[in-house]
């Protein structure tokens, strides 16, 4: 039997991510923290029930990947430890126009969910799409065209929820498709389970590789950081394409209420380093699934060479149901799709860095002490095994994401963005030389590694 649990008890852990799947039908409402980013509140927050924790993804009852992908993928023959059950792997990108140029990658997610549409399978598709002036930056809609759909390409680095889009699914009939990073995949599935008008209705998982989720201050970041008044920013584009510039060369692009345009690499911002967790959610430090085990089909982008310098993106995608491998095979057959086969240890490789944060970072964040829930994951707390550099480089991201939140609010409120922007500089010092052997700070680490090596 689950313990009964509260959103509240989970926000209060560090455990939400905001998917909002707590919020649908419930009376709770999704709302910004101080910190930007989306928790449930209202009095319907503070309810326990063993519903609930079924339904929250990050809760320490509900089901876990291995067992959702176990039940839905019958017919995917291989099953890997870092991708989970799957049917196929491939690299590459779409042939047929406008998908790779309209989106941030390779083109993979519009068109496969163009298809679904076009073949009949689905009426609409739940995706992040540019708010409208005067609401968010971003937010779930449902697209129900070739072009609606195409206009919510690109990637979306900002926090978003499910609650109202579960809500239409409710109201309308039809069968829709859903994308999402993993966790908001997973929240699919237990709401799903629990709700027989969802199961019916949501027929399809589009998943995403995912990093982290980012609090709403990272536009705030940029902002400062490009000297633009926060306020005056209309529209975000995290990643700028640029056929002529490496994939990987990410660049921040803000459009202002006049209409003009500000934008820098982010090789240049002060936390412009992913994997160093500026402006992280909590809750991401204690996810084990890097490529959404739980979806249909899922895609990433192929950081490895020569795919990550080519300009104008490429896609790594891990099939697992029957329908999307038609749907590829009868694509690449026709010229439409530009994909080859590789294995799970290629797909791996893309993303080799958020392989290591949440297989042997997490085994080692699960052996800190932490007040409230207990995560509960596929991956067993350990700490032996790892070095003391690798340690402090995992202790170093939990201390910048912790710090950044609260830097970054300072900034804001005090309108001194150098409070944010001359702590993140130091603190990427810190990291710079713990994790890259560079930097003003790399020798003394280098010094203290040789010292501990020669006793």
């Amino acid at each position: 039997m689950s313990r009964a649990l509260s959103p509240a008890q989970i926000v209060r852990s560090g455990l939400c991510i905001g998917c909002g799947s707590c919020a649908s039908g419930t009376g709770a409402r999704m709302e910004w923290d101080p910190y930007r980013q989306l928790k449930p509140t209202g009095p319907a927050t503070h309810r326990r029930s063993e519903e609930f924790a079924r339904l929250c993804p990050f809760s320490p009852s509900a089901e876990n990947e291995d067992a959702i992908a176990a039940a839905r993928f019958l017919d995917a023959p291989h099953l890997d430890a870092r991708l989970g059950r799957h049917i196929s792997c491939h690299v590459g990108a779409v042939a047929e126009p406008p998908f790779r140029e309209r989106g941030s990658s390779g083109g993979m997610v519009s068109w496969v969910a163009a298809e679904l549409m076009r073949r009949g399978n689905i009426d609409g598709v739940l995706h992040v799409h540019p708010g409208a002036p005067g609401q968010p930056f971003f937010g779930y809609r449902i697209s129900r065209t070739e072009e609606e759909l195409l206009a919510g390409a690109r990637s979306r680095y900002h926090p978003i929820h499910l609650a109202d889009v579960l809500e239409e699914v409710r109201a309308t009939p039809g069968r829709y498709a859903v994308v999402g990073i993993p966790c908001f995949i997973k929240a699919v599935h237990l709401a799903r389970a629990q709700d027989p008008l969802l199961a019916e209705r949501i027929t399809h998982m589009l998943g995403l590789f995912c990093g982290h989720m980012k609090s709403a201050r990272f536009v705030e970041s940029f902002a400062w950081q490009l000297g633009a008044d926060h306020d005056r920013v209309r529209a975000v584009e995290y990643r700028l394409k640029d056929a002529n510039r490496p994939a990987n060369w990410y660049t921040a692009h803000l459009t202002l209420d006049d209409g003009s345009t500000v934008q820098n690499e982010w090789f240049h911002l002060a936390d412009g380093d992913w994997g160093a967790g500026y402006l992280q959610n909590s809750a991401c430090n204690f996810c084990d699934d890097v490529v959404a085990e739980t979806a249909d089909v899922s895609f990433g982008d192929a950081w490895v060479e020569p795919y990550s310098s080519d300009g104008r993106g490429t896609n790594v995608v891990v099939v697992r149901a029957p329908l999307i491998q038609r749907l590829i095979d009868e694509g690449v057959a026709q010229g439409r799709l530009d994909l080859k086969e590789v294995d799970a240890d290629f797909v791996a490789d893309t993303q080799a860095a958020g392989f290591r944060q949440r297989r042997e970072g997490l085994a080692y964040r699960l052996t800190w002490a932490r007040r409230g829930l207990r995560p509960v994951k596929r991956v067993a707390p350990q700490a032996g095994g790892i070095g003391w550099r690798r340690k402090l480089v995992y202790r170093t991201r939990a201390a910048i994401s912790r710090g950044s939140h609260r830097m970054a609010r300072l900034a804001s409120v005090t309108g001194r963005s150098q409070v944010y922007v001359g702590w993140a500089r130091r603190a990427y010092a810190v990291y710079e030389g713990l994790t890259y052997h560079r930097g003003r700070l790399a020798p003394l680490f280098d010094r203290i590694e040789r010292m501990r090596g020669s006793r």
